[in-house]
Formats: structure tokens, C-alpha cells, sequence
């Protein structure tokens, strides 16, 4: 196969993967709104993208690592701020 198209489909699942992680990491930001959040999604989705960084630097893909590097960011911070609400409603 072409590496033109190989690259193609790889800058195209990237930009499908940027726009899917960042709304709700948006969303969640400025709201702080959690309450439809599974905590176990985000824990899986946050791994496959560490995991996907290693791979990158394994096979020196820079596309591969710059998507799952915003990708794992985002799913921290969704995960941190979880972890926040989720703990100020068991005190109340």
C-alpha cells in the first residue's frame, strides 16, 4: 500500500481522535459537570492512549504520539476532576 495513503488515514484517525477526546474535556472543564462520566472508560481510554505514546516512540510515529499525548492529557484531567466530585459527594 501507497505510505501517502497509509499517512493519510493515520493524520485522519488522528484528528477523528483529537475531536473526540477534546469537547469533553472542554466541557468538563468549564462545567465541572462529571455526574455522565464512567470512571472505568476513562481509565481504559486513558491506558490505550499511554500505551499508544509508547508504541509511537517505539516506532517513531510523531503522529501517533502527538494525538495520544492530547488524548492521555484530556483523559487525565477528566479523570482528576471525576475524581474530585466524586469525593465531595460522598461528604455531603
Amino acid at each position: 500500500m501507497s505510505p501517502v495513503i497509509i499517512n493519510i488515514v493515520g493524520y485522519a484517525a488522528a484528528i477523528c481522535m483529537i475531536c473526540g477526546y477534546l469537547p469533553q474535556a472542554i466541557y468538563t472543564i468549564r462545567t465541572r459537570d462529571t455526574d455522565g462520566i464512567a470512571m472505568t472508560t476513562f481509565l481504559l481510554l486513558g491506558f490505550g492512549s499511554i500505551f499508544f505514546v509508547i508504541q509511537g516512540f517505539m516506532i517513531n510515529n510523531w503522529p501517533l504520539i502527538i494525538t495520544n499525548l492530547i488524548t492521555t492529557v484530556s483523559s487525565i484531567i477528566v479523570f482528576v476532576i471525576k475524581i474530585q466530585n466524586d469525593r465531595k459527594k460522598k461528604r455531603h
